[in-house]
């Protein structure tokens, strides 16, 4: 994908402060500091669109981004183990669930795993939440230049299994060695169609 402008747009707490419905939409969710900013930041060729934190819970509202002015990337808040104030965290699943289930310009999610851990409780809530709600979506697992080829292999095989998906819904990728950011775009291309304005690489 060839990025020709990367802008952010605006952050959120409530649905009217949602920008206007303009282009297809991709919300990327996952644990607090499973790397959505850093994928985010190596998709669109950035270093500092997305801040990047140590600190898990540091993104604590939903944020939007203007790709190419042809999609909008959507951070939401992280979950688990957020460094946040307890009424803050108690905001974050009515806020995100309320974007999930009302946005209609949304087509569909980015759902972040860190490749070196087994999905929680919240991944398969959040796995079942979009099933019910009809929202498509793809796995990407994170931080995979920690494990060795086979070893990623395996890993990939085994929180498939854990998630009832097939290995190859699953994608490995390294903000790191950028491995994977091909994938990824392709996945994003696949969940919104492929937008007229949106040029690719030759």
């Amino acid at each position: 994908m060839k990025i020709l402008s990367a802008e952010f747009v605006t952050s959120a707490v409530k649905a009217d402060q949602y920008p206007e419905l303009r282009h297809p939409e991709i919300a990327f969710a996952g644990r607090s500091n499973v790397g959505k900013s850093s994928l985010i930041n190596v998709l669109v060729n950035r270093k500092r669109l997305v801040k990047t934190s140590s600190t898990p819970g540091r993104t604590q509202l939903v944020n939007f981004f203007d790709i190419n002015e042809a999609i909008t990337f959507v951070d939401l808040p992280g979950y688990g183990y957020a460094k946040a104030p307890k009424r803050v965290v108690r905001e974050w699943g009515p806020m995100v669930e309320r974007y999930l289930a009302e946005r209609r310009s949304l087509k569909g999610a980015l759902l972040l795993i860190d490749i070196r851990r087994s999905p929680r409780e919240d991944e398969f809530n959040l796995v079942e939440w979009f099933r019910a709600h009809g929202i498509p979506f793809r796995v990407v697992l994170t931080k995979s230049d920690k494990f060795s080829n086979n070893k990623r292999q395996g890993n990939v095989a085994r929180i498939a299994k854990e998630l009832g998906m097939k290995s190859s819904e699953l994608i490995p990728f390294s903000a790191l060695s950028r491995s994977g950011r091909d994938d990824v775009w392709q996945a994003i291309t696949d969940l919104v169609g492929s937008p007229a304005d949106t040029a690719t690489e030759e």
